[in-house]
């Protein structure tokens, strides 16, 4: 098994674990993970390009809003919810609201099934409109030439079809309703989902959550940026979880910003996601054209955003809007991740392994102030035994001194003494564990941002670093930060820690000393 699938079996495992607890539920849920495996699986290039090229296809001339080309995207799009079998959710039995003469919305929904979670409402929508021929104040030129607009929005739309079809292909509905909504007129003022919400053909009260699919076409270096994982409380850490099997790189954004359609159900106090695989060169260009679409990265970021919408869509409890969102924006984001200042090192004792196959530690000189420079030592210095015991693990002897309790006796080979010396030295502060530090992040309760990683720690050692986030220790959850210093101070060693680095999940293992020391 590689170490990508351990981690990820050891997070279902972690999550589903108490669920399965007879032989009807494992087979119950490994039905039910079969299904769902097949249902990411028909996401597919091919269907992802045929929509795409469809779309981006001059013979529409840019899909602008109301246009000739918008209508006869409109019919195109009107047909796949039909072929699809979803119910008309737009005005008079239809899929179309229509509003400022020709513009028209594209409506159709699944219906939840469970009895009263259906009645809960999870919207997920794609502009479908485009530019035309661009003109001055949309389109970064030439002007007048046809803007196909196959990253913005074709790859949105192409992706939100093929979402449709995944979910059509399980064999029970999720348990929430979900609107499929194309928006029209994104590109002159999101006038399409703004007038949604003015009319909304499903009371907004019923509206949980939204997912915007934006631009997904150009993926790069396997980069994806989130917006709007601030207004749902723990949405960063389902993100993370579905991500496991595209491992993509996920930038949080926690700047929102009237730029697409999630910001009208934002301004209602309404929560939401979107991903996007950022703006280029072609972005609002004549050469925004199907052939420099990334199809597979299309498939990743739609599959991921099948899996992300199933894991809400059959959730227990979405929670509520956090209207701390409505304030917080990057610099608060830099203001939380900021590094804790470095502690003073306990024994202040740097060195280095001199080369050769014998295990020879030299001391470089000792931090000025430390108690290493107090007990007298030396640059030069060999270490040869750590209490009486020959030195012969470069980690073991940090992690000996990290968990120093109180005075070390370190013997010591000095140039031009003929005897070994005994040193001993008094450390500053209380023993350490693991050594790390961390805040607690409101937006994603049950896990912790780490803030600090002492340098020669067994976290350090463990390749954990400043930034990540902890979800889990020991195969146990957590509420807080300060339930995690308990566990940190009892679980026995090692311990296997599921973090998050950068929306990647990860395990490793914290190889430790005995568990009576702190954190």
């Amino acid at each position: 098994m590689t170490f990508l699938q351990t981690c990820r079996f050891s997070l279902v495992l972690l999550i589903v674990g108490a669920v399965c607890a007879g032989q009807t539920s494992r087979s119950l849920l490994a039905v039910e993970a079969a299904a769902l495996a097949k249902a990411v699986e028909s996401v597919t290039i091919d269907e992802l390009r045929k929509h795409a090229e469809f779309l981006a296809d001059d013979t529409l001339e840019g899909r602008e809003a109301g246009s000739r080309g918008g209508q006869a995207a409109a019919n195109y799009l009107t047909k796949e919810f039909a072929r699809q079998g979803l119910s008309a959710a737009g005005e008079n039995r239809s899929y179309f609201q229509g509003f400022n003469g020709s513009c028209r919305n594209i409506l159709g929904m699944i219906e939840g099934s469970d009895p009263q979670l259906k009645q809960q409402v999870i919207v997920l929508g794609a502009h479908y409109d485009h530019v035309g021929y661009g003109r001055k104040g949309n389109s970064y030129g030439p002007i007048g030439y046809i803007h196909n607009g196959a990253d913005d929005n074709a790859s949105g739309v192409s992706g939100l079809l093929e979402i449709i079809d995944a979910i059509k292909r399980l064999p029970t509905a999720p348990k929430r309703s979900i609107l499929f909504a194309l928006w029209d007129a994104e590109e002159v003022g999101l006038i399409g989902s703004r007038h949604w919400i003015s009319r909304p053909t499903v009371p907004l009260s019923r509206v949980a959550l939204c997912f915007n699919i934006d631009m997904i076409g150009r993926l790069k270096d396997q980069r994806l940026e989130v917006f709007g994982s601030r207004t749902l409380a723990g949405s960063r850490r389902v993100l993370s979880e579905t991500n496991t099997a595209a491992d993509l790189t996920l930038d949080f954004n926690w700047q929102v910003k009237a730029d697409s359609d999630h910001h009208p159900f934002f301004a209602q106090g309404i929560p939401f996601l979107m991903l996007h695989t950022g703006l280029h060169e072609n972005y609002h260009r004549p050469s925004d054209d199907a052939n420099l679409l990334n199809l597979e990265g299309m498939q990743q970021v739609t599959r991921l955003m099948l899996q992300t919408l199933l894991r809400y869509a059959d959730g227990e409890d979405l929670g509520k809007f956090r209207a701390a969102s409505q304030q917080e924006n990057n610099f608060h984001r830099d203001q939380m991740e900021q590094p804790q200042q470095a502690q003073p090192p306990r024994f202040g004792l740097p060195w280095l392994r001199a080369a050769g196959d014998e295990l020879r530690i030299v001391m470089l000189p000792p931090t000025p102030g430390s108690p290493a420079e107090a007990a007298g030592l030396r640059a030069g210095d060999r270490l040869v035994k750590c209490e009486g015991a020959v030195i012969t693990d470069e980690n073991l002897l940090r992690l000996q001194l990290m968990a120093a309790a109180g005075k070390k006796t370190l013997t010591i080979e000095r140039e031009g003494e003929k005897e070994p010396l005994e040193i001993s030295i008094t450390p500053r502060g209380g023993p350490i564990r693991v050594g790390i530090s961390w805040r607690d992040d409101p937006a994603e309760p049950g896990s912790v941002l780490l803030t600090q990683v002492i340098p020669g720690s067994a976290a350090t050692l463990a390749g954990l670093a400043v930034g990540d986030r902890i979800q889990a220790i020991g195969g146990q959850r957590f509420a807080n930060g300060d339930e995690l210093g308990r566990l940190i101070a009892t679980l026995p060693s090692p311990l296997e820690v599921i973090m998050e680095r950068r929306g990647r999940l990860r395990v490793v293992k914290v190889e430790t000393l005995p568990a009576e020391i702190g954190p």
